[in-house]
């Protein structure tokens, strides 16, 4: 166990580090390091074997000693004769799941924070196009582009600091169990050969023209794998399933849902996921790991046979497919299509299971 779980994290030159005792931050170069932790600020020196490491008082510590706090808050989705209803989420901004209050301000917060690393990129172009108008010599165009080549590092550094938000968790052995069980089945998901976003579907008025489908959907390609929302940095894996403009992410506590710059949060105990069978009718080649059940006709007739009337009809694979339908009271509302079948019940199970421990789970 312990493979989804860092001890440390690294955002720009500075080191977030996780042990026993809490969260201690430090930064500078190999051979010297300054930093502070549960014990107190402290200097880091030494290399070749030989260190030397000394505990630096605080302000505070002459008076009283307190309990550390962490420097983050808690952090506690023909045509012509069907009309198609849209299915999409709610307002991600409605999706305030009570404990993470605090985590989506400063996540709301640092998004909107300007980026610094454009604006120097910017800068350094112009004003090395003024020199090279102006004629100036190759020593001088060297020692600007080498400035420039700094200046635009620190921006991006500076940005890295601005704009993270760090999430370090601490799991006991129980819920760690629960949250890799919850990853693995999430990372089956997304092996599929097909897996799709529902967007829309409607009803078929006339079946003969769809293959005898009484629905039609508007589906695309999407994606179900393990990576971590952009600009957060955290000491664990994180399975992300995209749906359409938005992003559900799976943390041990919570799932966050990122839109277009906006995040949302929903508790395991708000979300719901209904799994079913799909019959689906493919109008291409299938995928590889779907299930073939039957076979139909792109132009039917009232008994179901090749309508003969249209000379190019052709036969048409019936696939048995599966559907995860997510909801919750705050309005999340998405469909996820998988070519393979028998999968979800799996990770509903490991969702539910992981939902038991989320509120005990420190950060």
């Amino acid at each position: 166990m312990g493979v989804y779980f860092r001890k440390s994290i690294r955002v720009g030159p500075l080191r977030f580090n996780l042990s026993k005792s809490g969260v201690g931050v430090s930064t500078g170069i190999k051979g010297f390091r300054l930093g502070t932790g549960p014990h107190g600020n402290y200097v880091h020196m030494g290399m070749g074997g030989l260190y030397y490491r000394k505990t630096l008082n605080s302000a505070g510590d002459q008076h009283s000693r307190s309990s550390p706090s962490s420097p983050y808050p808690d952090p506690v989705v023909p045509i012509s004769n069907i009309r198609m209803q849209e299915i999409e989420s709610g307002d991600v901004n409605a999706m305030a799941y009570s404990s993470s209050l605090e985590l989506l301000n400063e996540i709301a917060t640092k998004e909107k924070a300007l980026r610094l690393m454009p604006l120097a990129g910017v800068t350094v172009l112009i004003v090395m196009a003024i020199l090279f108008m102006k004629e100036f010599s190759l020593p001088v165009l060297i020692l600007a582009g080498c400035l420039g080549v700094a200046l635009f590092l620190i921006a991006r550094h500076l940005d890295g600091l601005r704009k993270t938000v760090v999430l370090f968790y601490e799991l006991d052995q129980t819920t760690e169990t629960a949250y890799e069980l919850l990853i693995d089945h999430g990372a089956n998901l997304g092996r599929c050969k097909g897996v799709w976003h529902v967007s829309a579907s409607g009803k078929v008025h006339d079946r003969k023209y769809h293959g005898g489908a009484s629905d039609v959907i508007d589906r695309k390609p999407t994606t179900i794998d393990i990576r971590s929302p952009h600009f957060l940095k955290t000491n664990i894996k994180t399975l992300a399933i995209s749906v359409g403009h938005q992003t559900l992410y799976f943390f041990p506590d919570r799932i966050l849902v990122f839109d277009r710059g906006r995040v949302g949060a929903i508790g395991y105990n708000e979300l719901h996921i209904a799994v079913s069978p799909s019959r689906f009718i493919e109008a291409s080649t299938p995928p590889a790991d779907a299930e073939i059940i039957d076979h139909t006709w792109q132009f039917v007739n009232k008994k179901g046979g090749p309508d003969k009337r249209f000379a190019n009809n052709a036969q048409l694979p019936i696939c048995r497919y599966e559907e995860l339908h997510f909801t919750s009271p705050t309005g999340l509302n998405e469909i996820v299509k998988l070519s393979r079948y028998g999968l979800g019940d799996g990770f509903v199970q490991s969702v539910g299971y992981l939902g038991q421990f989320a509120n005990e789970i420190n950060v």
